[in-house]
């Protein structure tokens, strides 16, 4: 009875370790912020080929956490996307929100960037090991001078 007692302790205390250090593992709001932020400043002092290297780079500086940055052109190109790389070079702009089919979410991320130079969207979209749509929030940065912008998500 007593091992038993003692194994439950350690299986519990095991599993609140993985549960801290999963929930550590989940990007914030300011990181997403930051990091495309630095994409966009990547993309200004180096140049876009500089940029769209780094950030389809899985092990680079753009891939963290539980997210990653992308960069797309305002025709609807997606210029870079370390997690889809057969996305790359394709148009984007037709894309639905999972939850809501006459929702376009590139064209929505577009608009904010090309109105208001940077914000956030909301939108349903599939997270790899669910079944269904899950609540994405998205921040999008159009990089200054350009014709292009970064975004970065989190699951909510």
């Amino acid at each position: 009875m007593k091992k038993a007692a003692i194994a439950t302790l350690v299986m519990l205390f095991g599993l609140s370790l993985a549960w801290t250090a999963f929930g550590a593992e989940k990007a914030t709001k300011d990181e997403c912020v930051a990091k495309s932020k630095e994409a966009a400043k990547l993309f200004n002092e180096k140049g876009q080929d500089a940029a769209i290297k780094a950030i389809n780079d899985k092990q680079g500086p753009f891939v963290w956490k539980d997210t990653y940055v992308f960069m797309v052109d305002f025709d609807g190109k997606m210029l870079a996307h370390p997690m889809s790389p057969a996305l790359i070079g394709k148009n984007v702009l037709d894309m639905k929100d999972k939850g809501e089919p006459g929702k376009l979410l590139f064209k929505d991320f577009a608009e904010v960037a090309k109105s208001k130079g940077e914000g956030w969207v909301d939108y349903m979209w599939m997270n790899p090991g669910d079944p269904k749509p899950r609540k994405k929030v998205t921040y999008v940065y159009r990089v200054p001078g350009k014709n292009a912008y970064v975004g970065a998500g989190i699951y909510e």
